[in-house]
């Protein structure tokens, strides 16, 4: 028996499965996304998800390698269990996607020297080194005036493409995920949830609104666990029966961490690197 659930493409019905493997936010830390993921590889089954939280690029030094693993574990993990769907592996939008897809539009920005120059402070200017990308080149861009702007992320956009997939999965992304247990059903987000407020108008909630995710003490709507992958104040692992946070601080000196959920939403293990 199934929930009732809002009917929108941006939000992932993951189904019932016997298990869901959640990663945290990854921070372009290629080298302890690799390790987790051989660590978690002999453990995935038929039936179960796969789910990464969001901030896959950002702060560390291998955004365009961290994306490059990603797809390479997907492919050996849908080989290696020939029942698996693509559809199990689901991908989160984070913070830092959010700011990228931000970044293609910021001709249109009103002051889009001020949005750069926070968009830089906050991660991306790692992102846009790991793709052969210059900042320096952006802020000369954004004295010029909207047609440099517009040029030089076109040349993002290009770097992007020169990379097999990237763009594709960049496109892929979901604002949340949920699975559809009766009475276990869980809500997956990025960093934050406001829960006074309904699923559909969340917006940027699930980025940006960490503090109230933290207020949360009872369950959200039909949800008895919202689970989210990312803690910017970097608090640490945090596993409660109605809000668990399963950041341990990857990208900002801190380890990467995959928790496996059962299907009546009981955490059954936690790998960390």
């Amino acid at each position: 028996m199934t929930c009732h659930k809002p009917k929108d493409y941006r939000f992932l019905p993951i189904g019932a499965p016997n298990r869901i493997w959640c990663i945290s936010a990854i921070h372009g830390d290629f080298e302890k996304l690799a390790f987790l993921h051989d660590q978690l590889f002999p453990h995935v089954e038929n039936g179960d998800r796969i789910l990464y939280h969001g901030n896959y690029i950002g702060f560390g030094p291998s955004s365009a390698e961290t994306i490059d693993e990603l797809l390479t574990f997907r492919r050996a993990v849908m080989a290696d269990n020939p029942g698996m769907l693509a559809s199990d592996i689901i991908y989160l939008r984070g913070a830092q996607e959010e700011m990228w897809q931000k970044l293609m539009q910021l001709q249109f920005a009103p002051n889009p020297q001020e949005v750069l120059i926070w968009m830089l402070g906050n991660g991306l200017s790692n992102t846009l080194y790991s793709y052969g990308i210059d900042p320096h080149d952006g802020m000369e861009a954004c004295r010029q005036g909207m047609i440099s702007i517009g040029q030089w992320t076109n040349h993002i956009k290009a770097a992007i493409k020169s990379r097999a997939a990237h763009e594709t999965f960049m496109t892929q992304l979901f604002r949340a995920a949920y699975s559809e247990n009766y009475e276990t059903s869980m809500l997956f987000v990025n960093a934050g949830l406001d829960a006074r407020i309904a699923l559909e108008e969340q917006g940027d909630n699930f980025w940006w609104a960490h503090k109230e995710f933290e207020c949360i003490h009872s369950p959200y709507l039909f949800f008895k666990t919202v689970v989210r992958g990312y803690d910017p104040s970097h608090k640490g692992l945090n596993l409660t029966r109605v809000a668990s946070t399963i950041d341990g601080g990857c990208g900002f000196g801190g380890s990467l961490v995959c928790a496996c959920f059962d299907e009546q939403a009981e955490i059954l293990d936690v790998l960390e690197c």
